[in-house]
C-alpha cells in the first residue's frame, strides 16, 4: 500500500479536528497544505523530490510564513501578515516540507506555561488540565498529539526545551546563530534561537 502526502496531510487535518480542544493550532492552512501535498506528490512520482518531501510541519506563532499571519499570539498582531518567509521557514519548503498550520504561544513568547495567548490557553494532550508549558506550548502538544511530524519553536531561555519535556517529546535548541534568526520575532536578540519539537531524534536531525 502507498501513502501519499496527501493522505498523511488529510490525516493530520483529520486529526487536528479531532483534538481542537487541545487548542494548539491558532489557524490551520488546509487547502493550501492539500494543495502542496498534491504537487509534491507528483515531484516523488517524477523523482525530483526534495530531502523533506512529504514532512508535515506546524509554526510557532513567531515566524514569518510570506502571505500568512504573524501575530505572536498577540492581538496587537491580529490584521498583520508577513510579506516574506523567515530562513528557516524557506530552507523548509526548499526542500518540499509542507506547513500545515501556526500554533499557539506565550504572547511575543514571554511566559512558560501558553496560557497568556489572545488565543486561549493550550492544553496538554496527556492531561487537559495541566500545562503543556511554553512558550513554545502549542509547538509541543501539536507534536506530542501527533497533529503534525515536527514543529519550529523558539528558544529563548527555555521555551522549545521545557514544552518539549512537560508534554513528552523532544526539543532542541541549537548552538546560537546554527539557525538563522532572520524572520524570528525578538524577545532577546543575543538569545533567542529557532528550535525544532519532534517525537523522534532522527526527525529532529
Amino acid at each position: 500500500m502507498t501513502i501519499t502526502c496527501v493522505d498523511r496531510v488529510r490525516t493530520y487535518l483529520d486529526a487536528i479536528n479531532r483534538h481542537a480542544e487541545l487548542n494548539s493550532f491558532i489557524s490551520v492552512f488546509a487547502d493550501e497544505a492539500l494543495d502542496r501535498a498534491r504537487r509534491i506528490d507528483d515531484k516523488i512520482q517524477a523523482g525530483s523530490a526534495g530531502h523533506l518531501a512529504g514532512m508535515i510541519l506546524g509554526l510557532k506563532d513567531v515566524l514569518a510564513y510570506a502571505g500568512h499571519p504573524l501575530t505572536a499570539a498577540s492581538r496587537i498582531l491580529d490584521t498583520y501578515h508577513s510579506p516574506y518567509n523567515a530562513t528557516a521557514v524557506q530552507r523548509l519548503l526548499d526542500e518540499d516540507a509542507i506547513i500545515i498550520g501556526r500554533q499557539n504561544c506565550d504572547e511575543f513568547g514571554m511566559g512558560s506555561s501558553t496560557e497568556n495567548s489572545f488565543y486561549g490557553p493550550t492544553r496538554n494532550p496527556h492531561d487537559a488540565t495541566r500545562t503543556p508549558g511554553g512558550s513554545s506550548g502549542g509547538s509541543a502538544a501539536a507534536v506530542a498529539a501527533n497533529l503534525c511530524d515536527v514543529s519550529l519553536g523558539s528558544d529563548t531561555g527555555g521555551s522549545v526545551r521545557q514544552p518539549a519535556a512537560f508534554c513528552g517529546v523532544y526539543g532542541l535548541k541549537p548552538t546560537y546563530s546554527r539557525v538563522s534568526r532572520y524572520g524570528l520575532v525578538a524577545y532577546a536578540s543575543s538569545f533567542d534561537t529557532i528550535g525544532i519539537i519532534a517525537r523522534e531524534v532522527s526527525e529532529i536531525a
